[in-house]
């Protein structure tokens, strides 16, 4: 048995498909486990939210901010004016209801052994304990019976940094901010939203949230995504796994018992984007 972590998929299924030949992944005894943004830009978000949720127990999959903001739609959200997003056909689709409260009962965090998969990152305060138990806090409400209000209140980059007092709607948008859409942080924990390049652009004062000294999550190894211009990166305590497949970079996989790579070439899918 083999378990592969792949990067964000953003509705490339045959790019999926054609990685998942190339390591003879084996439904039967491998796992896969997807570090988030299964959905939007790409072509196929429907196909690749059909397939995912029917790999049953072979699979584990994190919330990315493309996923939350389809669950987002959903729940009545205006759309953002982004030509680039491809999530209309899961919101006709006639399994939706189906499909999105299977996406909903995704975990934000998930540890397991020694490492701990997130989509964007974790803030240098948290311990993997604590990241858990504040992962768990959302979850209860995406899976709660009042999950639609509950997204429709969360949109805003404030507050920006982590405070152990934070209650309410503060506490839950610093959480999911900080785990769906975090590259970037000031050295006392600020985070910035607006700077998406790669760290060697960084604005001055910022540097990247894995680069953070002392922090308290150090004792796992962490699998990421979101940050495609940042690209694959084994810095050996985290790995970054999102390659951009969806503006045509590649689509990459790591299998965890060896760190061998896997990796297709993906054409370009996503026409333009003005979100993250």
């Amino acid at each position: 048995m083999a378990t592969y972590v792949v990067g964000d998929l953003q509705g490339c299924l045959a790019s999926l498909t054609e990685l998942l030949t190339r390591m003879q992944f084996d439904a039967a005894k491998d796992r896969l486990w997807f570090v988030g943004d299964l959905v939007n830009r790409g072509p196929q978000s429907l196909d690749t939210l059909r397939f995912v949720s029917k790999l049953g127990d072979t699979t584990r999959v994190v919330l990315g901010n493309h996923d939350l903001y389809l669950l987002a739609l959903a729940a009545g959200v205006p759309p953002k004016n982004n030509p680039g997003d491809t999530l209309q056909e899961v919101l006709d689709a006639p399994d939706a209801t189906a499909l999105i409260d299977w996406l909903r009962t995704r975990p934000l965090f998930y540890v397991e052994d020694d490492f701990a998969m997130v989509h964007a990152g974790l803030l240098p305060q948290w311990s993997i304990s604590q990241a858990r138990a504040l992962a768990a806090e959302v979850e209860t409400e995406l899976r709660g019976p009042h999950w639609q209000a509950f997204l429709r209140q969360l949109l805003g980059n404030k507050p920006n940094a982590w405070e152990q007092d934070l209650t309410g709607w503060d506490r839950f948008r610093v959480v999911i901010n900080a785990m769906t859409r975090m590259r970037m942080m000031t050295p006392d924990g600020r985070m910035e939203m607006k700077a998406k390049g790669p760290p060697s652009a960084a604005p001055a004062g910022l540097m990247p949230w894995f680069e953070a000294p002392d922090a308290a999550w150090r004792t796992h190894t962490i699998l990421c995504g979101h940050w495609s211009a940042l690209g694959f990166r084994d810095a050996g305590q985290v790995i970054a796994l999102d390659s951009g497949c969806v503006w045509g970079g590649s689509l990459t996989a790591m299998r965890l018992d060896d760190r061998a790579i896997f990796e297709v070439k993906c054409p370009q899918y996503a026409r333009s984007s003005n979100g993250d």
